[in-house]
């Protein structure tokens, strides 16, 4: 049942694409913006991150083990390079504000969910680009 919802999440955990003709951050808005307005709040990021966060733990202890991760990671990874997502490197990349090095707040190799979660108001601020308290198409691009 895991696996099911880990292949399912793909298109949860997608961040900004270049998808043809509809440019960056189109697939991230689609499916981030639960009410489908346009826009993703912050409410719906902590919504849609919670759901990222059970599915990859395989085991249900709260905790991301660095294998759970890596199965993370590489989910992701695979998903961002099968949709054509960009690849910039710094933490202004939504991809990256759920990577390990951004959620293990302690360091310790694995991530709690308060730490996954802790770290939500802090990657949906760096993706509002224009600070109106939603993140649009309009956050992303060059």
């Amino acid at each position: 049942m895991k696996i099911t919802l880990a292949a399912l999440s793909l298109s949860i955990i997608a961040t900004s694409a270049f998808a043809a003709g509809e440019g960056p951050g189109s697939h991230f808005v689609e499916n981030w913006d639960l009410n489908e307005d346009g826009k993703v709040t912050l409410a719906e990021a902590t919504e849609r991150r919670e759901d990222v966060f059970v599915t990859f733990d395989a085991d249900d202890n709260g905790v991301l083990s660095p294998e759970e991760h890596d199965l993370f990671d590489e989910a992701r990874a695979n998903d961002m390079k099968e949709n054509g997502m960009g690849h910039g490197k710094g933490r202004n990349n939504p991809a990256n504000g759920m990577l390990r090095k951004f959620t293990d707040a302690n360091n310790d190799g694995s991530v709690t969910h308060q730490e996954f979660m802790a770290a939500v108001p802090d990657w949906f601020a760096r993706m509002d680009k224009n600070g109106d308290s939603v993140v649009t198409v309009d956050d992303f691009g060059r």
